[in-house]
């Protein structure tokens, strides 16, 4: 088995302090950066990020925080970049994928490298047959990651411990279905 983990959206524009911060965001990056800068079993490491240019109705100045959402995840901006904790220890990422351009896109297969390939043509190229989904936030980026990544065929895991929800009925909704679609909960 050819394992990846798929760091999702761990951005300022998600941790405490950014526009759409997630309580907990900054402790969840701390933990994958300390993760990742040990031993660990993965043949590849890929980070997604929102990287809006201009995504249309996804950014709004009334948001429902559904659908809309304030600005955040700004291309080329502070809070759009990798968290600092895993900016540290980005000689250990093997690629990044960019989501959200000009639309609104919460999974990391609906991404794409600077040069163009998919997150799925990476785990193809890598062989990769298992995922461990781990970021921001677990109730709907991390969760839309999972169920692309078991839809494609991957054993898929979300080690729940490194991520952090928006809100509690949210978290329990996305717990009920990513358990029915198949991907495993790791606490």
């Amino acid at each position: 088995m050819v394992k990846a983990l798929l760091i999702v959206d761990v951005q300022p524009t998600f941790c405490e302090g950014g526009p759409l911060a997630v309580e907990g965001g900054n402790r969840v990056a701390a933990e994958i950066a300390a993760l990742i800068s040990g031993d660990h079993e993965y043949a590849l490491i890929v980070t997604t990020q929102d990287w809006h240019i201009d995504p249309g109705d996804h950014f709004s100045e009334d948001p429902d925080f559904v659908d809309s959402w304030p600005p955040h995840g700004v291309a080329d901006s502070p809070d759009a970049a990798l968290h600092p904790e895993l900016i540290k220890v980005a000689h250990r990422i093997d690629r990044a994928v960019r989501k959200g351009h000009y639309a609104a896109a919460y999974s990391g297969f609906e991404g794409d490298t600077d040069d163009g390939t998919s997150l799925t043509t990476l785990l193809q190229r890598a062989e990769v047959t298992a995922v461990d989904v781990v970021g921001l936030a677990f109730d709907h980026c991390v969760r839309a990651t999972a169920l692309d990544a078991i839809g494609a065929g991957l054993a898929t895991k979300v080690l729940v411990d490194l991520t952090a929800s928006v809100a509690i009925d949210t978290a329990l909704s996305a717990r009920m279905e990513l358990h029915e679609a198949g991907v495993v909960l790791e606490e």
